[in-house]
């Protein structure tokens, strides 16, 4: 009878150990919207990116993907965007999508513009890059070379 409270003792600690450990990392992974304003943007391809990815200015994180869509007239990837509401962003900014590392994620980058006028809460940010495929790429570099069978 001791042997079954014991396991069941370690079994309890177990699970305490990993409720602290689920909780840690949810904490330290700042996932959630960001408090702020909204903004879309249209891409040619949103490869990768996903409703929670990350949107970066200068390095740090300033806002989170809320919502993809499709518009059905332009064949557009929209994205609505939560930007923190101390980030005022001039009307010619642009935004791409960028890669981290090789095999890292996928994450919104945006490049301010020096306008004076900023943009407003459910705007348009009009200068977008889409994804780019490295797989394309590198097809697009091997087949470039050549190839041919000159000698």
């Amino acid at each position: 009878m001791s042997g079954n409270l014991v396991e069941t003792l370690i079994g309890a600690v177990v699970l305490v150990v990993a409720g602290f450990f689920l909780y840690f990392s949810y904490d330290k992974a700042d996932i959630g919207t960001v408090e702020g304003y909204t903004l879309m943007a249209k891409f040619d391809k949103v490869d990768g990116v996903k409703v929670g990815s990350d949107i970066m200015l200068a390095g740090i994180k300033v806002g989170t993907v809320m919502e993809q869509t499709l518009d059905a007239k332009e064949y557009l990837a929209v994205l609505k965007l939560s930007l923190s509401s101390n980030v005022k962003l001039p009307d010619d900014s642009a935004i791409k999508i960028a890669s981290d590392g090789l095999l890292g994620g996928k994450y919104l980058s945006i490049d301010p513009g020096g306008s004076e006028d900023y943009l407003a809460a459910g705007e348009e940010i009009r200068f977008t890059q889409g994804a780019v495929d490295l797989t394309e790429l590198i097809g697009k570099a091997i087949y470039s070379t050549g190839g041919g069978g000159d000698k």
